[in-house]
């Protein structure tokens, strides 16, 4: 059987490993863009704060381990152009020598990946603006940051990435601006989560300049629709595409963003094709439909089972319950399931117990403030979400409700759990049963 799979990061790997200890027989091709394969794109804004000492410590396996350990045909710097999946071949270029190449394969899988957006302000092309997506991004990054001309750092957009490296950038002592279309930043929580986020912001001096758009970048400046911001350097992180645009003219069903819609078993509409990552769709537990919330754990996961299924092992991707969560200066931030925001877009009715509470038990002489809230259907007592946010503990709790939106667990159900405790690490009733006893 001849396997070909494009893309050499998470989804890419993770089925490559897969095949190899399901098929002792199979031939592995996989084509790399790039030249560095195998690596925790989550942990490159902890390498721009020094965090982590150096991009190498974020790669989990070179490309020599897996042509001489598990004798994968693994190549860089190929770059796959086109696929027909009548013939069964992949068009690419080697951009090391400049030729173009082509493949055959039995099955296929795309494990492209996404890559940042990047609007198409006036002076985009400055060689002032970044993104952070790859290792050779980031490194470039710090080379800009350790310039002595650069003091004041403009951060565009406020989701998880501008955050992370807003605290990274923060540590090297940059004057930090995040500029946010919105009203709020963090807009994958709902306001009162995020709102925590906001005043931690300006608890370390960052400046935030709300419902401002950005229209250009030019000489040393950011302007927008309402003001002229001083920039040394500027750090653009407004979201992600998936890289699907070389497969338009296959006929491959896509959503409206270009994520490939992949079944359970990570097939996409042509026949022996798969998909998996950041490049394909999430099905999500709550929505009940394909969604687009391209995670690490996800791409991992993806790439797992799609590399069983290619190989003759059937298994199931069961989906997603949008489970995320984030670090910024002091607090963490934790979220699962429907925001408000979701609910009210899907017409699904809703109601919230919030509850500011302690993350272990209150007499504890270090126990924090910490926030919880669930949303849940009163017609059912059906759990749809829920977030969190405190110094400690938010992790565990969003844990245990994602586990629970798996289950489709109602919010008196919440109540019957049987959860750890211990004063210095929990209450006797741990703060989503609190909620949860609010609510009912």
């Amino acid at each position: 059987m001849k396997y070909v799979i494009i893309g050499g990061d998470a989804a890419g790997m993770s089925a490559a490993m897969q095949i190899v200890h399901n098929d002792s027989q199979a031939d592995i091709t996989v084509l790399e863009k790039g030249h560095i394969y195998s690596y925790g794109q989550c942990g490159l804004p902890y390498v721009v704060g020094g965090l982590i000492k150096s991009t190498d410590d974020v790669i989990a396996r070179r490309v020599e381990t897996f042509r001489s350990k598990y004798g994968i045909d693994a190549r860089i710097l190929h770059e796959a152009t086109a696929v027909n999946p009548s013939t069964r071949t992949v068009f690419g270029k080697n951009h090391e020598t400049g030729k173009s190449f082509t493949l055959s394969y039995d099955r296929l899988l795309i494990a492209t990946g996404a890559s940042p957006i990047l609007p198409t302000w006036q002076g985009t092309g400055s060689d002032m603006i970044h993104v952070v997506k790859t290792i050779p991004d980031t490194e470039r990054l710090i080379q800009g940051l350790q310039k002595d001309t650069v003091k004041d750092v403009v951060i565009i957009g406020a989701g998880y990435i501008g955050l992370e490296i807003a605290e990274n950038i923060h540590r090297l002592g940059k004057r930090i601006r995040i500029i946010q279309r919105s009203g709020h930043i963090a807009t994958m929580f709902d306001p009162d989560i995020s709102e925590r986020l906001h005043q931690e912001a300006e608890r370390h001096g960052i400046i935030l300049s709300m419902n401002e758009q950005v229209k250009a970048i030019e000489d040393g400046r950011v302007i927008t629709d309402v003001n002229t911001h001083k920039a040394d350097l500027v750090v653009a992180s407004v979201g992600i595409h998936p890289n699907t645009a070389f497969l338009k003219k296959t006929g491959m069903n896509m959503l409206q963003n270009g994520a490939i819609i992949v079944n359970d078993r990570l097939e996409t509409s042509s026949p022996g094709i798969y998909a998996a990552g950041d490049c394909a769709t999430h099905f999500h537990l709550v929505k009940q439909r394909p969604d687009y919330i391209p995670l690490g754990t996800t791409a991992n996961k993806q790439g797992r089972i799609a590399g069983l299924n290619m190989c003759g092992k059937q298994r199931s991707f069961k989906g997603i319950t949008g489970t995320s969560v984030m670090k910024f200066f002091n607090l963490i931030a934790a979220s699962t399931g429907l925001t408000e925001e979701d609910v009210q877009e899907a017409g699904i009715p809703y109601k919230t117990s919030a509850i500011e509470t302690k993350d272990k038990a209150g007499y504890y002489p270090t126990a924090f403030p910490l926030h919880v809230k669930l949303i849940y259907n009163p017609d059912s007592g059906r759990l749809l979400g829920g977030q969190a946010i405190g110094k400690n503990g938010a992790e565990k709790r969003i844990d245990v409700l994602a586990a629970a939106l798996f289950n489709e667990m109602t919010i008196e159900e919440l109540e019957d759990l049987d959860l750890s405790y211990s004063p210095p690490v929990n209450g006797v009733w741990d703060p989503i049963q609190q909620a949860a006893r609010r609510a009912t």
